[in-house]
């Protein structure tokens, strides 16, 4: 019981920051969002609202990210059917 009372501030402190970590990679590596974020670069960039320096740049980003998520899924796929 005592023990609980002391780890209880630093279990709630863990707790918070797993769940910080969880939205972060999902909202960089949550495949449907990023394309999204795809789609609304390239309609920004033929609507002439950034230059083809900053589109590449940012297209960029998006696609390591895209690869990266694509390599999560398959990770975790192959780790589900084991």
């Amino acid at each position: 019981m005592i023990h609980k009372l002391f780890t209880w501030p630093l279990d709630t402190v863990l707790a918070v920051a797993n769940k910080v970590k969880d939205e972060a990679d999902k909202e960089l590596y949550d495949i449907e969002h990023i394309q999204k974020k795809l789609a609304h670069l390239q309609m920004v960039y033929e609507m002439e609202e950034i230059s083809e320096e900053e589109f590449e740049s940012q297209e960029e980003d998006l696609l390591r990210r895209y690869r990266i998520a694509k390599e999560r899924e398959q990770e975790y796929n192959q780790a589900t059917k084991e």
